[in-house]
């Protein structure tokens, strides 16, 4: 993901000298291409990323459409503060990009399990909150966010479900994706544990059972009319991230369900969060630790089948 985020958004560089690309002393190699074809559109902040952030904020009053980029939980939590009173107060076109969603740095252990974004910056009024799942939504979201006014955060993951994009499809931030049609459960996921659900609908298949699968890649602004549409078709509803299980999706699916009514069987699969996840390893064995990889999902889609 992270890749063809700089790709894309180097592509919309050259068109809109107005975008602006601010490190905080990371990514290099990833972003020496960037650096050196728009040097004028590059600025690395060093290790402070709150600095980083009040930087951004102040260019993008000033008319400037600004990234800021770091690993996991820097961009977010470290400057928290900043995003809250800074950016999103003023609308400021700051695009808050955090590398290495979930579990995606697990062998580095907590400090950089991103497991608690999606809830707090969801809870910020004025942020737009994307998390895609693939290839295609990253590249597509990407210009989307120049686009969307205000600030904006993206989660990019180290997982991805590849390439899910459909002929002549067209992306729309706030917009559910339903990226296998089929029926009884309905699959609501966001970010790169696409891939592990699309693989745990592959093995239900074999028990005959074909759930629709939707990419609710952006938390805010929320597809409320999309989820109530699968409510009515579906007999079952679940929910599966990489985060943990209160703010996120499920909590975001189930207050939409709860406040119009709906009654469908519903279950979310989530990091319980009662704990810090204090094991390491890869994002792949923290996945299975947490109940969240495909034997799991497709445990979970066969027993809401069942009713």
């Amino acid at each position: 993901m992270r890749d063809v985020f700089v790709r894309s958004l180097m592509e919309e560089a050259e068109r809109d000298p107005r975008i602006m690309l601010i490190t905080g002393d990371l990514g290099f190699g990833v972003l020496d291409k960037f650096q050196q074809r728009f040097p004028k559109q590059f600025i690395n902040a060093g290790v402070a990323e709150q600095n980083m952030t009040g930087l951004a904020t102040g260019l993008a009053l000033e008319g400037r459409v600004v990234f800021t980029y770091s690993i996991a939980n820097f961009p977010i939590l470290r400057c928290l503060e900043q995003i809250r009173n800074d950016a999103a107060y003023h609308d400021a076109n700051v695009k808050v990009v955090s590398i290495g969603g979930g579990f995606s740095y697990g062998a580095l252990g907590m400090s950089h399990h991103a497991t608690e974004d999606l809830a707090i910056l969801r809870a910020l009024p004025q942020v737009s909150v994307f998390a895609p799942g693939c290839d295609w939504e990253v590249h597509h979201g990407t210009k989307a966010l120049i686009a969307a006014p205000g600030t904006c955060y993206l989660r990019l993951d180290k997982s991805t479900a590849g390439d899910t994009g459909g002929a002549n499809e067209a992306f729309k931030l706030g917009r559910a994706r339903v990226v296998r049609r089929g029926a009884r459960v309905a699959i609501v996921t966001c970010g790169g544990i696409l891939g592990a659900v699309l693989a745990a609908a592959d093995a239900v298949a074999t028990h005959g059972l074909q759930p629709t699968v939707v990419s609710m890649h952006t938390l805010r602004p929320f597809d409320r009319d999309a989820l109530l549409e699968l409510a009515a078709s579906h007999t079952a509803i679940l929910t599966v991230e990489e985060h943990v299980r209160n703010g996120g999706l499920g909590s975001a699916c189930a207050e939409v369900l709860l406040d119009a009514g709906a009654s469908p069987r519903f279950r979310r699969l989530a990091n319980p969060g009662d704990e810090y996840v204090s094991v390491v390893g890869s994002q792949d064995y923290l996945r299975a630790q947490c109940g969240l990889d495909p034997t799991a999902i497709a445990t979970a889609i066969r027993e809401l089948a069942v009713g």
